[in-house]
């Protein structure tokens, strides 16, 4: 289940776009109001972040983040991993900028109407309920993170949408439930992250409730503009007002890794690998 309170202590983290109080009016709040803004980043911001990100490690990024003080901030929960790992040239691996989206169990009918025919009405749930609307704004350098129904066997993700978001620049997908088509989502070569193989469709489980608003997955907020990470040991989230210090630190922690591996690889008469090459 979605922890609400990770979610309520990201109003601290996640700059504010009003100030939630007592005077706000009774009839504002019954229509229902963000309290949690969403900040826009230029491409230009986001390709100067992303550069420092480059060859990090999930393992440095969280050495980084104890350097600033959030240590154990954005380490998602290692249910949520790789759905395949490409052990030689390591193409599982991502860094990107985040963009969200969030899907919630639908309390409309699961199946068509007496008469209807199933095509149209899939159709119609797909365009009118359980859209991805969030591919609008997918940007060479996104990662796209979906805070999904994790209870339910929804595959919101299969091999054809998956490829389509990779054309439009996503450098891979994160998400806290399921997808499918995870055979032909391997050989594509498209780097996944989900808690479990799933292998219904959307239409009469989920709908889209919000994009580019704060989410939470594996018990982490992720915010629309923060910079995830992943690899092999899972998947971590930086809050983007922390970005840029916690690479500074994460690239003193993997250049001194990598000139010590290097010097047991050259003892041990090894070749060596990507990993330890400068």
């Amino acid at each position: 289940m979605k922890n609400i309170t990770t979610l309520a202590l990201g109003t601290i983290i996640c700059l504010t776009s009003r100030v939630f109080s007592q005077e706000m009016a009774k009839a504002e709040l019954e229509k229902g109001a963000n309290l949690m803004a969403t900040k826009i980043y230029s491409d230009e911001e986001n390709a100067k972040i992303l550069k420092l990100y480059g060859d990090l490690r999930v393992a440095d990024v969280s050495d980084g983040m104890d350097m600033v003080g959030l240590p154990g901030t954005g380490l998602v929960d290692p249910a949520i991993h790789a759905d395949w790992v490409d052990k030689e040239n390591l193409s599982h691996q991502m860094r990107g900028i985040a963009v969200t989206a969030r899907y919630v169990p639908t309390q409309r009918p699961d199946r068509p109407q007496p008469g209807e025919q199933f095509q149209k009405w899939e159709g119609n749930f797909y365009n009118a309920y359980s859209t991805e609307a969030f591919t609008k704004v997918i940007k060479p350098g996104t990662v796209v993170v979906i805070d999904d129904v994790e209870e339910k066997d929804i595959g919101s993700i299969g091999s054809y949408n998956i490829l389509a978001w990779h054309k439009l620049g996503a450098a891979g997908v994160v998400t806290d439930a399921s997808a499918r088509d995870t055979d032909e989502i391997a050989l594509e070569k498209v780097p996944l992250y989900l808690r479990q193989k799933g292998r219904g469709i959307r239409p009469g489980r989920n709908e889209l409730e919000s994009v580019n608003r704060p989410v939470v997955i594996g018990g982490v907020l992720v915010c629309p503009g923060d910079v995830v990470v992943a690899d092999g040991d899972g998947v971590i989230v930086v809050p983007r007002y922390v970005a840029e210090q916690v690479a500074q630190y994460a690239h003193e922690i993997l250049s001194k890794d990598k000139s010590a591996r290097k010097d047991l690889y050259e003892s041990l008469g090894r070749p060596l690998d990507k990993t330890v090459k400068p």
